[in-house]
């Protein structure tokens, strides 16, 4: 059952009710060995913490940086601050110095918590050009400090100014004026549209999304949760602090790129991840049944039109599948998709939340069927992630984003933009009034920029207003939809459509090198780099057949014409990707403006 009551105090109720069980399960920085953390370990940590804030000179509402991956003490230093009435505001671990440059002056951050030796020599950098930022706290004990760096400490220096908790009941007098009102956190958007802007998220909020998210995600004491997406995400944000206030255990993981063996080391229930986690499960298995032997295949496809069957035309519309179907599901269950979960460390799933970016229906009916429960739903940092979600006990349909959470108020505005109004809204944007004042209408509603409708009380997206690219002869195009249908094939890593003002849509298409450079030797084709496979023409041949049985269900002025293929990736870099790795199509057009012209020079 949740537990309700101000983020301040949360942990501590926690601890009184779940003591020694275990509340996080984490690696220290370096190590391949799982630890555990008791709910009672947590509670003293975070108090320490309060205190170790206080002694240090940690103001009420006043904002404290945090730039590091995902470790328990990010989750230490949350909720630690929270105890002091204190704001935190989440940089990316992969931001730039010049981003990090801007949030600690636009937020006007005199301490900063740095992660490990990228983010503290980041920090370091950026030091004398921050004129407000005072103190770095450095979680990672290997970082190495600069020669004369007097302004740094590291985490056990600064946990031994809250030892023993001399100012416990300063810290508890604080917990009874903490309040709703209370920011807990400035998250700064990514700027795939422009400037990075700091969104305002209130207690109050956290409150009112914890409720209304209670309510339909089935997440109780027995979930084993993987903490993967960045703390820093609203998204990971929402769903690690719902799953507290649920007595989860979370499992938190510290290196991205690590994610698929600390599924199988760790086994969880539930996991909350954008769509591209899934694309390339997909594409893994797909892979992998391809290059089995007929047999094998035959077995593999007869079992997914049977977990289709059952788990899409009638488990997801409300439907009770018929005896013999459910004995067959059974029976394909413990047969094959089983063996499919244990591949992925997903052996007794719950469910898994899915959002950040338009999810292709082939990939989530696939998902489906193979008995994982793909939660996919629709949400903004502005509205503290979730503005609707598929509901596990209420049908739903493929290409949907869900049904609204209770309490939101959603209106279909001018251009089908989706408005929103209602507790889990954000106030505004931090120290911007002209920006506040466009982002809301003049009766209230929140503009989210998203076109989409509402249909038997499901929410559906039609594309980003502001990323809808119309062609020259007038038609108009969604770019997530075509790159989504595009991204699930196993050549492809990274994908940007081109159409703005064009007379037709082309496409930048970055390889699956790996998996290009096994096919170019099985097929006799000679290369000595990159550059020799992106130019070859059986290469192109070969993409260019595969692209255009992905797109046979788009209407003709939606299909990608031509393509060119590119030795290196987008990067963040570059600037062509924001911190949770979306395209920004403006640097992107920039940088590739050579190749784009090409490809329509003779049109």
């Amino acid at each position: 059952m949740q537990t309700r009551c101000h983020y301040s105090v949360l942990i501590h109720k926690q601890a009184e009710k779940y003591g020694d069980r275990a509340a996080l399960i984490y690696r220290e920085f370096g190590s391949l060995k799982w630890k555990e953390c008791s709910w009672n370990e947590f509670s003293k940590n975070v108090r320490i913490v309060s205190n170790a804030m206080l002694n240090m000179g940690v103001k009420v509402q006043e904002n404290v940086g945090v730039f590091s991956q995902n470790t328990v003490h990010y989750l230490f230093t949350d909720f630690g601050a929270f105890g002091i009435r204190a704001v935190t505001v989440p940089f990316y671990a992969t931001s730039s110095e010049q981003q990090i440059q801007f949030m600690i002056g636009d937020a006007q951050i005199r301490f900063l918590f740095v992660g490990e030796q990228e983010q503290y020599d980041k920090a370091y950098r950026v030091l004398s050009l921050c004129p407000t930022l005072e103190k770095i706290i450095i979680y990672d004990p290997s970082v190495r400090k600069a020669q004369h760096d007097t302004m740094s400490i590291y985490w056990d220096e600064f946990l031994k100014l809250g030892e023993g908790c001399p100012r416990q009941s300063e810290v508890e007098g604080l917990y009874a004026q903490a309040n709703d009102d209370d920011i807990a956190n400035i998250l700064y958007t990514s700027g795939t549209t422009g400037d990075s802007k700091g969104v305002i998220l209130t207690h109050g909020q956290f409150n009112a999304a914890m409720i209304a998210n209670d309510e339909n995600l089935p997440v109780d004491e027995k979930d084993r949760v993987m903490c993967f997406l960045p703390l820093t995400h609203v998204f990971e944000r929402g769903w690690c602090f719902l799953c507290l206030t649920e007595g989860a255990t979370v499992i938190v993981n510290t290196y991205p790129k690590e994610v698929q063996q600390s599924l199988k080391e760790t086994n969880p229930t539930c996991m909350s991840s954008v769509p591209r986690f899934w694309e390339k499960v997909y594409i893994g298995v797909k892979s992998k049944i391809e290059n089995s032997g007929p047999v094998q295949r035959k077995l593999f496809k007869h079992a997914l039109a049977v977990g289709r069957k059952h788990n899409v035309e009638y488990l997801s519309r409300g439907k009770r599948p018929p005896l013999p179907l459910q004995m067959e599901y059974k029976m394909m269950d413990k047969t094959v998709f089983s063996l499919v979960r244990k591949q992925l460390g997903l052996v007794n799933p719950n469910f898994f939340p899915t959002a950040g970016s338009y999810v292709s229906p082939d990939v989530e009916e696939f998902v489906l069927s193979v008995g994982i429960f793909m939660m996919v739903g629709y949400g903004l940092t502005e509205s503290l992630a979730t503005v609707s979600n598929v509901h596990k006990d209420k049908p739903f349909t493929i290409g949907s984003v869900g049904r609204p959470i209770s309490g939101l108020d959603i209106k279909i505005g001018e251009n089908d933009e989706i408005l929103l109004k209602g507790p889990t809204i954000t106030r505004g944007y931090y120290k911007r009034d002209a920006l506040n004042q466009e982002a809301f209408t003049e009766d209230g509603y929140f503009r989210t920029g998203d076109a989409g409708y509402l249909k038997d009380g499901e929410l559906y997206l039609k594309e980003r207003i502001k990323e809808l690219y119309k062609t020259s002869n007038g038609k108009y195009i969604a770019p997530q939809m075509i790159e989504s249908k595009l991204l699930v094939d196993k050549f492809v890593e990274q994908l940007a459509v081109i159409a703005d003002q064009r007379k037709f849509v082309s496409a930048l298409i970055v390889p699956a090198f790996d998996e290009l450079e096994e096919y170019a030797k099985d097929n006799d084709i000679e290369f000595t780099s990159r550059e020799d496979l992106c130019q070859n023409k059986k290469i192109y041949k070969m993409m260019e057949e595969r692209i255009e049985t992905l797109q046979q269900q788009l209407a003709n002025y939606e299909k990608v014409k031509r393509f060119t293929l590119l030795p290196h990736p987008f990067t963040m870099e570059n600037g062509e990707l924001t911190n949770t790795l979306k395209i920004k199509r403006r640097v992107l057009n920039k940088n590739y403006a050579a190749q784009i012209d090409a490809m329509y020079a003779d049109s």
